[in-house]
């Protein structure tokens, strides 16, 4: 299952945090200096948007993994 099967979701709320959900559950709030640096990329491509919310996460593939 990748991010096009189940894609995450954002929302920046007033104080400036983001809160990043998939699967209709909240998986990660990113805050402060980051978050402000991750509104300022978000919006502009949707494949892009998803691959900032899956590093402010942490849940992205890092290259080093190997495959079956």
């Amino acid at each position: 299952m990748g991010l096009e099967d189940d894609p995450f979701d954002y929302r920046i709320t007033k104080d400036g945090r983001v809160l990043i959900s998939r699967g209709g559950r909240q998986v990660s709030v990113v805050a402060g200096n980051a978050a402000a640096a991750l509104i300022g990329k978000l919006g502009l491509d949707a494949d892009q948007d998803q691959q900032l919310l899956a590093r402010a996460t942490g849940n992205y593939r890092r290259g080093n993994e190997r495959r079956g």
